[in-house]
């Protein structure tokens, strides 16, 4: 198995991947415009920060297995990647400690206006007099916009700071947030209009593009704090400039909607970047939060190359066309299994989904087969009359 690393990885994940046998191919500082051709006969690769284009997908012949050396996966063409067949995984909640340290350090320098200060400082201006005033965070109402890993890692470093933490997600139940020891809303409007602050930790999804909008931003209260570590799009930037404006909104920022995707680029926004405290999308660049992806990036691999099937694969179907799951239960012999297969293909029926099972002893084993239509009962009496097998059941899905 060959892998190609197109961006930083540990040390100690590559000595991890050198042991487990595989033939490591490192080259960070590839680009996305460089991948289609460095990919050559690489089985799986490994990105963080670098596009995977179509043009990528189409190009690797012997591609099986794309890893998101991150949470999401919106830097690559998932839907390229399922034409193909081809597995995108990515590595959730590895980088939550971070990201959650991050959102807290951005809300603690809004209320205080660090960022200004310095600024201030550096430019030779001792300014105590206005930024001496700031109200605190104990006592205040945190609202939260998404309770996944990151969510929660954020609401515990808040309930630490004594503040008040009120959330909304679309999975969030009020008994669930009675678990996790925060308040629960039940519209993202309700949250801006109840909170001080809020701080945004949702996946990029159609449905939540520019979802904090002018209506949003107009229920906040005035002089409130919004932070956003997930992803750029989901606020209306212009929206955002008119509230920072007119009600002195203090923002702090780790993502913008056009952000550059490689390490060292330039920026365009500065406009938007000098009415925020911001920083170039370093919510998940820790020591410890590299560690995590990086094990997790290994364990991906170690168990792509057992069993064929990763752990953590975004693009799977979630039902198949299949109408009818047949149990076939045989002894483990040579040809048990090509036999029903091909007793199937001649009735013109398609297999969405296989599993075999072996038993202990590795002598009996049950296969699962999602089929696309029912088979005849003739044929399922002959599958029934084969030497080793044992059973025939079949079930409508």
């Amino acid at each position: 198995m060959k892998v190609l690393i197109a961006d930083k990885l540990s040390d100690q994940a590559l000595q991890a991947l050198g042991e487990l046998g595989v033939d490591v191919d490192l080259q960070p500082e590839l680009t996305a415009d460089e991948l289609p051709t460095a990919i050559g006969e690489s089985n799986v690769l490994v990105v963080r920060s670098t596009k995977v284009t179509a043009a990528t997908i189409e190009a690797g012949d012997q591609l099986s297995l794309i890893i998101r050396a991150g949470a999401g996966v919106n830097t690559i063409d998932v839907a390229a990647a399922s034409a193909r067949g081809i597995y995108v995984t990515n590595c959730p909640g590895r980088n939550s400690d971070a990201v959650a340290e991050l959102a807290i350090g951005l809300l603690i320098a809004c209320d205080r206006r660090l960022a200004d200060a310095t600024v201030d400082l550096r430019a030779g201006n001792w300014n105590k007099k206005a930024f001496g005033r700031a109200r605190g965070l104990k006592g205040r109402a945190l609202g939260l916009l998404g309770m996944g890993m990151i969510g929660r890692a954020v609401a515990r470093r808040a309930l630490g700071l004594e503040m008040r933490v009120l959330a909304w997600s679309r999975s969030l139940t009020p008994a669930r947030a009675e678990q996790l020891g925060v308040e629960f809303v039940a519209s993202p409007l309700e949250l801006a209009t109840r909170c001080d602050a809020v701080s945004v930790h949702l996946a990029a999804a159609p449905e939540t593009r520019q979802m904090i909008d002018a209506e949003f931003l107009a229920a906040l209260p005035a002089g409130g704090v919004l932070i956003n570590t997930s992803r750029g799009d989901i606020v209306d930037v212009d929206a955002l400039r008119d509230a920072i404006s007119d009600k002195g909104l203090r923002v702090g920022l780790d993502v913008f909607a056009d952000e550059p995707t490689g390490g060292s680029a330039p920026f365009a926004d500065t406009e938007l970047a000098g009415m925020v405290t911001c920083s170039p999308h370093i919510g998940a660049s820790t020591d410890q939060a590299a560690e995590a992806i990086a094990a997790e990036v290994v364990r991906i691999v170690e168990v792509f190359r057992a069993t064929g099937r990763p752990p953590n694969t975004v693009n799977m179907c979630e039902r198949t066309p299949a109408t009818h799951s047949l149990v076939v239960r045989h002894y483990n012999r040579v040809g048990v299994l090509a036999a029903v297969l091909d007793s199937l293909r001649e009735e013109d029926i398609n297999v969405e989904e296989m599993d075999n099972a072996i038993f202990a002893g590795a002598d009996a084993a049950c296969c699962t087969l999602q089929l696309d239509q029912p088979p005849s009962p003739a044929l399922l009496k002959w599958i029934a009359s084969l030497e080793h097998v044992l059973q025939v059941h079949l079930e409508p899905v």
